[in-house]
């Protein structure tokens, strides 16, 4: 791609200024109709060193309302950014529907540097693609446009501009040891760069090199090429379905209907004991998992009244409540429903040793959003194997995740409505809504029952908690947590 772009084409001054006014009122116009769509632009800028990022963006923004752009600038990580997963730096910054984000160089610059100093081994390397194509892809079917521009000088001219800002007091600390580094390997990084883009360049986000050796025309190819693909988008009438580049191993799973629900703990003194000793086990392993910096996320959905916030704070009890966080998930907030609607779960990740405790989670997408008609079939559809993607993505980053589906009976259920409307103090328990849900019981357990088939992954199984005895789901979903944990760590002691 790099390698056979000419350089150096020079336009026609009188030209280019027209042309830039044209393309420049364009963009002011598209802001308001980006707005009035709520659609949602990602610009990834990257280049080489010097090439003019920093300036092109300053004209880029010059054009539009303050109020509805955010630049993003991608240094190198921080320590406590490198607690995270690779794509929680780009994804928690997604803008809301309506508005744009430009990112001031990214995953590009990011995954080849890192390579270059051999942080990332071959499959590594390979894995980070496929994640940042997943990425692209899932921004594209969720209603973003995602715009990607690579600017591209000459070594020569690098070296020029690298030069002229190092003999200016005032602009000597825009040149790091990386770009001159940069400069004196072109030939290298430029291969690079190549294989990075042909390797994540695709129809719904494409690569569009600019040459950049004159700053006026940079310019205009950039202004031209933002405002035909933001054209483009405001023209579409839904986002397109995307191809699925792979599956995913996945785990049999018993229909619910055919699970023993006849399991209890012999007696309330053999419960006590045992939670005692599994909770001081999980005790221990929470700091090993500090220690080891392994991040545990635990997901818990169930049925109303199946028990799990007693299952919870049992479990939570275990852990140092210094490094363990507990997300009770509700409806969500305007700002979440105006994003991709994973953003909400990206925010809430738990760094590296930490641990995550999500009552319930993503998983709404499938099941309540599903039944109540909060999102259309197709998004629906599509969640199941996005949820899997971004599970993958979790174990990648080396993230222990257990997924629990507490479950009872019908009759069960409403036995413990009825004690609940029945005890003043546990009458705040229960809602109308909770006795309309049960109504579509049926309903619900199908979408259970193929949410269960199509996510229980080899990597982020689903385990099924037997919870008529809530005694004894307690126990197992803490014995669970420790068997998962030590066979992550490797060891029975």
């Amino acid at each position: 791609m790099l390698k056979e772009f000419p350089l150096g084409r020079k336009i026609e001054r009188p030209a280019a200024e027209q042309a830039l006014e044209f393309y420049r009122e364009k963009l002011t116009r598209q802001q308001l109709q980006l707005k009035e769509k709520k659609l949602p632009v990602v610009i990834l800028l990257e280049g080489w060193g010097a090439a003019g990022k920093g300036s092109l963006i300053g004209r880029l923004i010059q054009y539009l309302d303050p109020r509805f752009y955010q630049v993003c600038t991608r240094s190198v990580p921080s320590d406590e950014e490198l607690r995270k997963p690779f794509l929680w730096h780009f994804f928690t910054k997604i803008p809301e529907a309506g508005k744009i984000v430009l990112f001031d160089s990214g995953w590009m610059e990011e995954t080849v540097r890192s390579a270059e100093k051999k942080e990332l081994k071959k499959k590594e390397y390979a894995r980070r693609l496929e994640s940042i194509r997943g990425f692209e892809r899932q921004l594209r079917e969720n209603g973003y446009l995602v715009v990607k521009l690579f600017l591209h000088i000459s070594p020569e001219e690098q070296k020029k501009r690298l030069d002229a800002l190092e003999e200016d007091g005032n602009t000597q600390w825009r040149v790091s040891k990386y770009d001159r580094w940069q400069n004196s390997h072109y030939e290298k990084c430029l291969k690079r760069f190549d294989k990075f883009m042909e390797a994540t360049t695709a129809p719904w986000a494409p690569w569009h090199i600019i040459d950049a050796s004159y700053r006026k025309d940079a310019e205009l190819a950039a202004f031209r090429l933002l405002t035909d693909a933001i054209q483009a988008a405001l023209e579409e009438s839904e986002p397109p379905a995307l191809p699925k580049p792979e599956s995913f191993p996945l785990r049999k799973m018993l229909p619910l209907a055919k699970i023993d629900l006849d399991k209890r703990v012999p007696s309330d003194e053999e419960y006590r004991v045992q939670l005692k000793s599994a909770q001081k086990r999980l005790r221990q392993l929470h700091n090993v998992l500090y220690r080891e910096k392994i991040p545990l996320i635990i997901v818990y959905e169930g049925w109303d009244a199946a028990g799990k916030g007693g299952n919870i704070k049992r479990l939570a009890a275990a852990l140092d409540p210094r490094g363990a966080e507990v997300h009770p998930i509700a409806a969500p907030e305007p700002r979440e429903l105006a994003r991709h609607y994973l953003w909400r779960f990206w925010i809430r990740l738990p760094k590296t040793g930490h641990v995550a405790i999500f009552d319930r989670s993503w998983y709404g997408r499938v099941m309540v959003e599903r039944i109540e008609g909060l999102c259309s079939e197709a998004s629906w559809k599509r969640a199941y194997y996005e949820m899997n993607e971004f599970e993958r993505e979790l174990t990648d980053w080396g993230a222990i995740v257990l997924k629990f589906w507490i479950h009872i009976d019908p009759d069960t259920q409403l036995e413990r409505f009825q004690e609940r409307q029945n005890t003043p103090e546990k009458r705040w328990k229960i809602t109308d809504e909770d006795w309309r849900n049960r109504e579509k019981w049926p309903a619900y357990q199908v979408a259970v029952d193929e949410m269960l088939q199509k996510t229980s992954t080899e990597f982020a199984p689903w385990h099924v908690v037997e919870s008529k005895d809530k005694k004894y789901a307690r126990l197992k979903a803490i014995n669970l947590t420790i068997q998962a944990i030590e066979e992550r760590l490797g060891r029975k002691d």
